[in-house]
């Protein structure tokens, strides 16, 4: 069955800098568009970014781009969210995401905060 599993969050200080990892398995990978999403305390889930499935394409959110970078590695079926210049207000737990045979399927989380 398709898993995800996400790793690399943790505690940063205001303009400091984290990778986040997502491990895929389960599915084709690089047959897939992946994406990340977030959801901060009390606020609704929300789309950070995606990546195409053979990496070639990304598109990110207004308040991220220039900052945030999605890769991914498709030998090791994994993608990356490169987080630079981080702000408090990227605090929030960071989903990966993909869309397989018509589910939506999304990992456990990561926490990511930044301190002020």
């Amino acid at each position: 069955q398709v898993q995800l599993v996400e790793s690399g969050g943790g505690l940063v200080h205001s303009g400091g800098s984290l990778r986040l990892s997502c491990a895929a398995s389960g599915f084709t990978f690089s047959d897939y568009a992946l994406n990340w999403y977030r959801q901060a305390p009390g606020k609704e889930r929300e789309f950070v970014g995606s990546i195409d499935n053979i990496g070639a394409y990304a598109i990110y959110r207004d308040s991220v781009k220039g900052r945030f970078s999605i890769s991914r590695d498709n030998a090791k079926t994994t993608v990356y969210l490169q987080m630079n210049s981080l702000k408090p207000d990227d605090t929030a737990v960071y989903y990966c995401n993909t869309f397989v045979n018509y589910d939506d399927y999304f990992g456990q989380g990561t926490q990511v905060t930044v301190s002020s």
